[in-house]
């Protein structure tokens, strides 16, 4: 695959895969505040997994160095259709409410917190 296009198709491909990450993230507190811990330890789960995925490229996502190599661009939202002070500070932003969701649910499953 070659062209210009190619780009764009890994980018959106990589925006639609972040939009499900943030969304589990997001369902963990909601889950955890109807006290579905089922399903809290789903998204949890899946969330896991990416960071797993994550932690093994380099914290890095994968689709990042497929977009690389279409393009010399490497500002911090080349390969993603996001607002580049989100594209710099999402791992930080969402990584935080990751381990904050975890530490809500851990709260309300174990009766900490009402």
């Amino acid at each position: 695959m070659s062209g210009p296009w190619v780009l764009t198709v890994i980018k959106a491909a990589h925006t639609i895969v972040w939009v499900f990450f943030v969304a589990c993230i997001l369902a963990i507190w909601v889950f955890a505040a109807r006290a579905d811990y089922l399903n809290a330890a789903l998204s949890i789960g899946l969330v896991t997994g990416e960071v797993v995925v994550l932690a093994f490229n380099g914290w890095t996502c994968p689709l990042t160095a497929v977009a690389a190599r279409h393009t010399d661009d490497r500002r911090a939202n080349f390969d993603i259709y996001l607002p580049e002070w989100l594209a710099r500070h999402n791992k930080s932003i969402f990584g935080t409410l990751y381990l904050a969701g975890l530490a809500f649910t851990l709260a309300r499953w174990t009766r900490l917190l009402p």
